[in-house]
């Protein structure tokens, strides 16, 4: 498989959403670039290129296309600059030249003047308020850049000064100045809440050496490394505490704001707050590959795996604005030649209204937030959702296949109880178990080797044969032992009895000779019955859990959590098998949801529609290959994940009829001549600035 070389680019001081997808439309068309994915909510530009050899090219090409489409745009390789600072002096800028603007034009409306000095200074304001927007607009035609927001109303302003509608001229120029303002606070304002959200992001490590502490930069730090962390520092990477007691803050990773207590032996994630006691981290994992670093890269990329409807938004955009400028210019030119008495002035000022309302910035910047806002707003609940295709997917879902050990069950193991079956005694069962597991690291083997208790004198082994799925055979001291479960035992043609006991169990065969058994038992998650009871209340049609833990366990699991469907003794192969035969019962619309942690559900989370994984306890290899990931290890979270998405969808087609129903009524009531430009700028630039404030509140969701 071919690797691709994935760059990042900041596009500072990007507040055309129109322009944003210009740009990642030529961008994809250089030679080179295999994918590309503008985020106009965090101003990144992601690019895929095939060759690294081809990258510094590719980037003079992408600033030479940003330069001609936005020439004030700088793009920059730096993920961190601030340019918080820079954007407030904008502003204030901007506003000392409204105020001017609006003193002029208050001037030539209250008094009374002659027309040549209300036309100056009518013309002074309009100059103030719209110049940049004349400014842009004819750089744009020289680039033959016509169909964007500043063409549209320049064209629409200098319309109404040529009809003689001066104080409209200027009014519609300010208001739309003003609107887009108050536009680009808010989006600004709805960036800086995304980024909040993600601020988890370490600064530094205070590196232990000998007996000197050294402040560095985490990625400096390598595996095995002693770093010390003090009250009110963010950890920052993976590790397990070697000294020290504290009281840890997790919310920024799993949503939980109940503190949490590490000691030493615990492990601790980056991202986690030390509240108040001093902790000395052996580190486990380099920043790259630590929690917060996935965390961080998640989020911010998920914004290239762009949902279904904002696809749409975005093609519709494309072809709307000029299919609207060529009615409104057949709506100024034919109705005046062939309706007597229709007068050119009145004509085209009903197009130039239509003009001012073609604009689809409404949809292109509120669209893209909701979905970025709703995918922030599942990380701050401790839900990482890796794109806006699965957020939007997450409102589809008829079905639900939970794995067993670690997502719906605790996944730590006890020896509940040992039986013995013939002239054998319990110790000398252990024993054999206990031999026969000590090279494995499966939960089930762990517990068997704990409640053994002593060091397994591996030299007594003189043949290991593990059987995935099945158990091991083993020589033990010149004894044949088998340890499995009863598939195994019906392998090799053994007689045992049907043992009816809740929890999974182990066999033992000694020469050949049923030795007896050993219950292992694993604990339901308190969140578990919680969390079926609340899919089943937000609709999901069916319930299932797939496990390789025998059959008596798994029905009487499901029993008591009020699964509809379990299926049991299966191998990993087994469990991609069921799910596709689930698949194909589910509805052709419904979207299949397949909940797992460990390594063997790798393969069914890629199969399924949407694959979670959880992410506190479960392995690398299972959050990779799934589309959302539960911080929490709580099953319930999957039902939160689904209220978002589904928030996130109302608030998007809120903004999509809102924003369509306006336009198509001004443009309507302008095209009979009912409409003033006063309606036409609010149906641009008024809805485009309450759409931005709806889109925000995704974010702001509560969860119970």
């Amino acid at each position: 498989m071919k690797a691709f070389i994935k760059k990042v680019l900041v596009l500072e001081g990007l507040n055309c959403a129109s322009c944003a997808v210009k740009i990642e439309r030529q961008v994809n068309e250089i030679n080179g670039v295999k994918a590309t994915a503008m985020n106009f909510a965090t101003k990144t530009l992601t690019i895929e290129a095939e060759d690294i050899n081809q990258v510094e090219q590719i980037i003079n090409k992408i600033k030479a296309i940003v330069k001609q489409l936005e020439p004030h745009v700088v793009v920059v390789e730096n993920k961190n600059i601030d340019q918080h600072g820079t954007e407030q002096e904008n502003h204030k800028k901007e506003i000392i030249r409204l105020i001017i603007g609006t003193a002029f034009f208050g001037i030539a409306v209250a008094f009374k003047f002659s027309f040549w000095t209300e036309l100056t200074l009518y013309f002074i304001s309009y100059l103030l308020v719209g110049g940049e927007v004349l400014l842009k607009a004819a750089k744009n035609i020289t680039r033959g850049q016509m169909f964007d927001e500043n063409f549209l109303m320049s064209i629409a302003t200098i319309g109404a000064f040529a009809v003689k509608e001066f104080p409209e001229g200027v009014a519609v120029m300010l208001f739309y100045q003003i609107g887009e303002f108050f536009q680009d606070m808010a989006v600004n304002r709805s960036r800086r809440s995304i980024t909040a959200l993600m601020d988890i992001r370490p600064d530094y490590a205070n590196l232990k050496t000998g007996e000197e502490i050294k402040k560095v930069s985490p990625e400096e730090v390598t595996i095995g490394d002693i770093i010390l962390v003090k009250p009110g520092e963010k950890i920052p990477l993976d590790g397990k505490v070697v000294d020290g007691y504290s009281m840890v803050d997790t919310s920024a990773l799993t949503g939980e704001s109940v503190l949490r207590e590490v000691e030493r032996g615990t492990e601790v994630l980056a991202g986690f707050i030390n509240k108040n006691g001093l902790l000395t981290v052996e580190v486990t994992k380099e920043y790259n590959e630590s929690t917060v670093s996935k965390i961080l890269d998640l989020v911010q990329n998920a914004s290239s795996k762009k949902a279904p409807t904002e696809n749409f938004i975005t093609k519709f955009a494309r072809y709307y604005t000029p299919v609207v400028v060529y009615v409104a210019l057949a709506l100024a030119f034919i109705p005046p030649l062939v309706i007597k008495g229709a007068t050119f002035s009145d004509w085209i000022y009903r197009a130039l209204i239509f003009l001012v309302v073609s604009c689809p910035c409404a949809l292109v910047v509120s669209i893209p937030l909701s979905f970025f806002g709703g995918i922030g707003g599942a990380s701050k609940n401790g839900i990482l959702v890796k794109g806006g295709n699965y957020l939007e997917a997450l409102n589809k879902v008829d079905t639900v296949v939970f794995d067993k050990t670690g997502t719906l069950t605790k996944g730590v193991f006890n020896v509940a109880e040992i039986e013995v079956k013939g002239d054998i005694t319990k110790e000398q069962i252990l024993e054999y178990a206990a031999f026969a597991e000590s090279y494995s690291n499966h939960p089930i083997a762990t517990s068997i080797l704990r409640a053994y208790g002593k060091e397994v004198d591996k030299d007594a082994i003189e043949r290991y044969d593990e059987m995935s799925g099945y158990g091991v055979k083993v020589n033990v001291k010149g004894k044949e032992v088998l340890v499995g479960n009863t598939k195994l035992l019906n392998q090799e043609n053994i007689k045992f009895d049907d043992v009816d006991v809740m929890g999974t169990i182990v066999h033992v065969v000694v020469d050949r000779q049923y030795a007896g058994y050993i219950v292992i038992s694993d604990e339901i998650k308190k969140d578990s019955a919680a969390a079926i009871k609340a899919l089943k209340d937000i609709g999901i049609k069916k319930l299932v859990m797939l496990t390789g833990d025998n059959e008596t366990v798994g029905v009487k699991i499901a029993k008591q959590l009020g699964l509809d469907e379990v299926y049991a003794e299966l191998l990993p192969h087994q469990k991609v098998e069921k799910l596709e035969m689930l698949e194909q019962q589910k509805t052709s619309k419904g979207k299949l949801v397949f909940v797992g942690d460990g390594i063997n559900d790798a393969p069914v989370l890629a199969r399924a529609d949407i694959g979670v994984a959880m992410g506190g306890l479960g392995s690398d290899a299972a959050i990779e290959a799934a589309d959302v990931v539960l911080m929490t290890d709580e099953p319930s979270k999957l039902a939160s994940a689904i209220k978002i998405a589904n928030r996130t969808r109302y608030i998007v087609w809120q903004n999509i009829i809102f924003a369509l129903g306006v336009k198509g009524l001004v443009l309507l009531l302008g095209a009979i001549g009912m409409a003033t430009m006063w309606e036409a700028v609010f149906a641009d630039v008024g809805v485009a600035l309450i759409a931005v404030l709806n889109a925000m509140r995704v974010m702001n969701k509560k969860l119970s």
